[in-house]
C-alpha cells in the first residue's frame, strides 16, 4: 500500500503565495463559470476542493508554527493575518459557491449516497450563515489564541530549575508524598496567578459566542453548535443520558478503586496530589528519555501492528513532521494536524518522558493512521472528520497498540503496570468527559452568569461525578479554576463529549480485536478509510461496533474493561 500520493494541482498555481490579491480571481473563476453537465459540476467541484486544500494546509502551517513557538510575535502575526484578512473575506464567498451549488437544476444527478454527507453540509452552512456572523468569528478566533500565550508562558521553579507545567507534572509521580504535594501547589499556584485573565478572556469569548448564536436566530450557542458541528446523529438530551450513565455505572467503580488507593498509600484522605502516584510504591514508568526516542519507539510499535501504520510514521519522521518534547514558550497540550493537500499530518505535544507522554504518542498517531488513510478521498470536504468519528481512531489506538508496548518496557511488571493504568486512564476519563460536556452545557445555556454562579456551577457538576474522588478540604480555589486548565472551553467549544461517545466505541473496537486480531483490525482500518462520508452511525457499524451510549451498554463495555484489569492483575501475580 503506498504511503502518499499528493495529487499535482490543476486549478490553483503551484507556488501560490496565499494573499487576497492572488486567491480574489481564482474565487471568482468559481463563482462566475457555467455549469451546464454533470461533467462540469463534478470539475467545479474538484477545483473547489483543491483551492480549500491549500488554504487550509496553508492556515495549517500558520497554526503549528505558531504553538510550537508562542513567543515569536511574527509567527503570531502571520497567523493573525490569515485569521483576520484572508478567512473574513473567503466566508461569504464561500456562502455564494455553496448557493450556486445547490441552485443548479440537476444536482439530484449527482450519485446521492456518495455525496449525502457533503450536501447536508452545505445546505446547513447555508441556514446557519449571516453576514454580521463574519466579524464576529474574526474576533473569536483571535481571542482563542490568546489562551495558548497566557498557558503556553506558564513555568515553575523546582530545585533550582524552570519548568514548563507539563514537565512539572511529571514529579507528581514521585513516591515521597511532601515533594508531589510541594509541586502540586506550586503548579496549582501558578496558574491562579493568571485565573483573573483567563475568567476575562472567557467572559469575552462567552458574549461573543452568544452573540453569533443570536445572529443566527438560535436562543442560545449550544443550540447553535450543536447545528454547526453537525450533529445530526444526537441530541443535547442524548448527552444528557450519557451522564447519567457515567455517572450511575463508572463513578461507583472509581469510588471503589479510589479507597483502594487511599488504602494502599495508608493515607486518612486521598489529595489532589496523590492521584498520580504508583500505589506499588515504586517510581514513575518511565517509558523513553528523549522525544527521539519516544518517536522512534512508537515507529517500531505500530510497525509490529501493521507494515503500513509503521511506514506512515517513518515517512512524517523523514519530512520533519513531528515536535513532541516540552519547551519555553511552546503551547500546551498536543494535536494531531492534517494537512489537507499533502494528505500527511504534523503531531504536536508537549512530552516530559512521562507514561501519559507515550498514551498521549499513541493517540495522536491513532488520528495520524487516519489522515494517511482517509487522504485518497476524492473531495476535501470528504475529510472534514466529526469528532465521534476521529476520537474513535486515537482512543482505539490507545488500547489496541497495548499488545506491543513491550517496546517501550523491557521489565515484565512495568508493562503490567503500564496497562493497568492505561485501563485506570480510561476510566477516570469518562467522568471528565462527562463533567466538562456538562459544565458547557450550563454556561452557554446560562450567557448571563456571574463569577460566582459560575463556580457554583462547576463544584456543583464536578462534585457529582467524584471530584476526580480526591478530597479537596482547604483547597477550594484550586478545585474551583479546575476547569480553567481545559484547553476545549476556551478553543474549540463542545468539542468534548466526542471524546466519551468515542472512548466508548474504542473500548468495543479493542474488545472486538482482542477477540479477532485480523478482523478487528481491518474492520478499524476499513472505517478510517471512510473519512465522513458515511453517517456516525454507519461508520461505527463498519468498525464492527454500535453507536450507542446507553446505560445498558455503557455496563457491558464497563464490565469488560474491568474483566481485562483483573486478567492482568492474575498475569501479575
Amino acid at each position: 500500500m503506498q504511503i502518499l500520493r499528493r495529487k499535482n494541482r490543476v486549478f490553483v498555481p503551484e507556488n501560490l503565495e496565499v494573499t487576497w490579491e492572488n486567491l480574489a480571481p481564482l474565487f471568482q473563476e468559481l463563482q462566475q463559470r457555467p455549469i451546464s453537465s454533470l461533467e462540469d459540476l463534478t470539475q467545479w467541484m474538484q477545483d473547489r476542493s483543491e483551492l480549500e486544500a491549500a488554504l487550509e494546509e496553508d492556515f495549517a502551517w500558520r497554526y503549528i508554527r505558531m504553538t510550537c513557538n508562542t513567543a515569536d510575535e511574527e509567527l503570531v502575526q502571520a497567523f493573525q493575518y490569515f485569521a483576520t484578512e484572508i478567512e473574513p473575506k473567503i466566508a461569504p464567498i464561500s456562502n455564494e459557491l455553496n448557493k450556486k451549488l445547490m441552485a443548479i437544476s440537476f444536482i439530484d444527478d449527482l450519485d446521492q449516497e456518495k455525496y449525502f454527507i457533503y450536501l447536508r453540509h452545505v445546505k446547513k452552512a447555508l441556514e446557519l450563515f449571516r453576514d454580521e456572523n463574519i466579524p464576529l468569528l474574526t474576533e473569536i478566533q483571535v481571542e482563542q489564541q490568546k489562551y495558548q500565550g497566557i498557558t503556553g508562558a506558564m513555568e515553575v521553579e523546582l530545585n533550582g530549575q524552570s519548568y514548563t507545567l507539563p514537565q512539572a507534572a511529571a514529579f507528581l509521580k514521585d513516591p515521597d508524598r511532601e515533594k508531589r504535594a510541594s509541586v502540586w501547589h506550586k503548579i496549582t499556584s501558578r496558574r491562579l496567578q493568571d485565573k483573573d485573565q483567563l475568567n476575562s478572556l472567557f467572559d469575552k469569548l462567552l458574549q461573543l459566542r452568544h452573540q453569533v448564536a443570536r445572529n443566527a436566530g438560535f436562543e442560545n450557542y449550544r443550540d447553535y453548535m450543536f447545528q454547526a458541528m453537525g450533529r445530526f446523529d444526537y441530541t443535547p438530551q442524548d448527552c444528557y443520558a450519557f451522564h447519567a450513565a457515567i455517572e450511575k455505572e463508572v463513578v461507583p467503580v472509581l469510588t471503589e478503586k479510589a479507597t483502594i488507593r487511599q488504602q494502599a498509600l495508608q493515607l486518612s484522605s486521598l489529595k489532589p496530589w496523590d492521584l498520580e502516584v504508583d500505589i506499588s510504591g515504586k517510581p514513575a514508568l518511565k517509558p523513553f528519555i528523549s522525544g527521539t526516542e519516544l518517536i522512534e519507539k512508537t515507529i517500531t510499535c505500530f510497525s509490529r501492528l501493521d507494515t503500513y501504520m509503521g511506514q506512515c510514521l517513518t515517512f512524517m519522521k523523514e519530512k520533519g513532521l513531528f515536535d513532541v518534547e516540552s519547551r519555553k514558550g511552546k503551547a500546551p497540550g498536543g494535536y494531531n494536524y492534517p494537512l489537507a493537500e499533502s494528505g500527511a499530518p504534523f503531531i504536536f505535544m508537549n512530552a516530559a518522558s512521562t507514561f501519559r507522554d507515550l498514551t498521549t504518542m499513541v493517540h495522536e498517531g491513532g488520528h495520524a493512521i487516519h489522515t494517511f488513510l482517509s487522504a485518497p478521498l476524492e473531495l476535501n470536504d470528504f475529510k472534514h472528520l466529526t469528532s465521534e468519528i476521529a476520537e474513535l481512531a486515537s482512543m482505539s489506538m490507545e488500547l489496541i497498540s497495548m499488545d506491543h508496548w513491550n517496546i517501550f518496557f523491557n521489565d515484565q511488571e512495568d508493562l503490567i503496570r503500564a496497562k493497568k493504568e492505561q485501563l485506570e486512564d480510561i476510566l477516570k476519563t469518562l467522568p471528565w468527559v462527562a463533567v466538562v460536556d456538562q459544565f458547557q452545557h450550563w454556561l452557554y445555556t446560562n450567557p448571563e452568569h456571574t463569577h460566582e454562579q459560575r463556580d457554583q456551577a462547576w463544584n456543583q457538576i464536578f462534585d457529582q461525578f467524584g471530584a476526580n474522588f480526591a478530597d479537596w478540604t482547604d483547597l477550594e480555589e484550586a478545585k474551583t479554576n479546575l476547569w480553567q486548565k481545559q484547553l476545549h472551553l476556551f478553543e474549540v467549544p463542545f468539542y468534548y463529549i466526542e471524546y466519551g461517545m468515542a472512548q466508548l466505541g474504542a473500548i468495543a473496537v479493542w474488545k472486538n480485536y482482542k477477540e479477532n486480531p485480523e478482523q478487528g483490525l481491518r474492520q478499524y482500518m476499513e472505517a478510517l478509510k471512510l473519512g465522513y462520508t458515511k453517517t456516525i452511525p454507519e461508520t461505527y457499524k463498519t468498525a464492527g461496533i454500535e453507536f450507542n451510549f446507553s446505560q445498558s451498554y455503557v455496563k457491558e463495555l464497563i464490565t469488560f474493561v474491568q474483566q481485562e484489569y483483573e486478567a492482568l492483575h492474575i498475569e501479575n501475580d
